[in-house]
């Protein structure tokens, strides 16, 4: 989709100096060279490795007419836009360009450590029983209210951004629902978005790598509240105590909390739970309504309270949104329930956290009157600092299993290690590397009125390995596991053969059988 108005720089941004020229009237505005059309602004972004100046020779070759830079270049003959903050700058001339989509779309932004994904497509179920079809931006989709296809970041870039919900909005949707990561937050690819309401779930440990300190992720995600619009509300859980930090932060923006405690002004308190949902009461004002969530554990409801209170803001009644809520059977990798008719529960979470696994663990523990085995691991090149906290929290379940989970250029042993020091009793936990053995190991071992836990990659389809993105679903691993399991219990044809099993340490590896034929 093409950029729809010309822009103004000078009018844009009247505190900017320009060279070579006394405005720019641009038409697009790219950030890669590599997406350079003739006639386009190049933004030079500065980047962790490498700055966008680098490529400015490139940019001009293949047609760039005009930069957007932080600092002049004496020896270029290009018109220039000087503005300290180019990232921030590039973002709003991508929403200007498309006609400022935000403006006219109702928007709910959600940001926070966990529960994001959640949260945006109950909002989208919700809206969209009531209202008609909504937009989605997040970590496994995005859809502008009638297409959809695979994300490939939580937040898109800039512009990417701004064209899904330009598209949105031709598209005569009215309504969308975008996650928000601590990275689009701090790298400003959300500035020009302007959000109705702005969620913050929960704020734990989490990509340290980037941001190096809790303080500096917790300023990252506070950046929410830069996007509303004059008279939109900041939505906070009041069980968080880190979230509720954030308050000062908010400015001039009206503020609802949620949660199951008495003092949120959006209250949840759960009925009843079991493997097919949860049943809880929210109350809202002088208002109540019993809801059910085919989805389980008391975050869910969190996260459903938080949908709640965003809808709210957006002018339904608690009636009307019980409908919604009680239609989104499934969240894809969200606690995702395997059902194949086997005598034990198996899920599959995308919790990559301490506080997501204590979660995920604390949500099916009341459904297993068996054992709970857990099975995860943690990425490669990735905040290792939370490691050992992954490792404490996992002791909560009967049995563990550590695995690998997107290692990339880490060793998989190294990371084990890593997350078994936090273990805190004197017996280890068992070390599968391969993650197919360790999910059929959990899967062959359970008995009846088990559990079975596979945690940390969710809806990924793919696991990172050095550089290489092999093919890997946790979801379809953990089917045919149990498929293979039923089809030796009935001894029916066409069942594989038994595994054979060896003990090595702390690493059991698991082998098919030869035929005996």
């Amino acid at each position: 989709m093409r950029p729809l108005i010309t822009v103004s720089l000078r009018h844009l941004f009247p505190n900017a100096s320009f060279i070579g020229c006394a405005d720019m009237r641009v038409r697009d505005a790219v950030c890669t060279s590599a997406e350079v059309t003739p006639g386009a602004l190049f933004a030079a972004l500065p980047g962790t490795a490498r700055h966008g100046r680098d490529y400015i020779t490139d940019a001009i070759q293949r047609g760039a007419k005009s930069l957007l830079l932080d600092q002049p270049i004496p020896e270029c003959a290009l018109p220039q836009c000087i503005i300290p903050s180019v990232r921030e700058a590039y973002s709003r001339l991508c929403h200007c360009l498309y006609a400022d989509p935000t403006r006219y779309l109702g928007v709910v932004g959600v940001t926070g450590t966990n529960g994001k994904t959640t949260t945006t497509w109950m909002v989208r179920s919700i809206l969209e029983a009531a209202r008609g079809p909504s937009g989605l931006i997040g970590t496994i989709e995005t859809s502008d209210g009638i297409g959809r296809c695979a994300a490939t970041l939580t937040t898109p870039g800039s512009r990417d951004l701004a064209m899904l919900l330009a598209s949105t909005r031709r598209n005569l949707v009215k309504y969308s629902a975008i996650e928000l990561s601590s990275h689009a937050l701090d790298q400003d690819r959300s500035s020009g978005t302007q959000l109705d309401v702005a969620v913050v779930t929960n704020l734990t440990q989490d990509h340290f790598d980037y941001h190096g300190t809790f303080e500096n992720y917790r300023l990252a995600k506070s950046r929410i509240f830069r996007l509303l619009k004059r008279g939109g509300a900041a939505v906070l859980n009041a069980d968080d105590p880190a979230v509720m930090t954030l308050l000062p932060l908010t400015g001039s923006a009206q503020v609802v909390t949620y949660g199951l405690g008495l003092e949120a002004e959006v209250r949840g308190e759960i009925l009843e739970e079991a493997a097919e949902g949860t049943h809880f009461r929210v109350s809202a004002g002088t208002t109540e309504a019993v809801c059910f969530t085919p989805l389980i554990g008391r975050y869910n409801v969190s996260n459903a309270l938080a949908a709640i209170a965003s809808c709210r803001q957006l002018g339904l009644s608690l009636h009307e949104m019980a409908p919604g809520l009680e239609r989104l059977r499934l969240v894809p990798g969200r606690m995702q329930r395997i059902s194949c008719g086997q005598s034990y529960e198996v899920w599959v979470d995308y919790a990559h956290t301490e506080d997501g696994l204590r979660g995920a663990i604390a949500a099916v523990r009341p459904l297993v009157p068996g054992r709970l085995t857990l099975v995860f691991g943690a990425g490669g090149d990735r905040d290792p600092g939370k490691r050992v906290l992954m490792g404490r929290a996992a002791a909560a379940a009967d049995v563990v299993i550590v695995t690998s989970d997107n290692p990339r250029s880490e060793s998989p042993e190294k990371i084990a290690r890593e997350i078994v020091s936090g273990w805190p009793y004197p017996t280890p936990p068992q070390i599968i590397l391969d993650r197919e053995a360790a999910i059929q190991n959990a899967i062959c071992s359970a008995g009846p009125g088990d559990g079975v836990l596979i945690a940390g990659k969710g809806h990924e389809e793919f696991q990172i390995i050095g550089t290489e993105r092999r093919p890997f679903r946790d979801v379809e691993i953990s089917r045919e596991a149990i498929t293979a399991r039923l089809l030796r219990e009935k001894n029916w044809p066409g069942a594989p053969h038994h595994m054979k099993i060896r003990n090595a340490g702390n690493v059991t590896e698991i082998h098919q059988a030869e035929s005996s034929s």
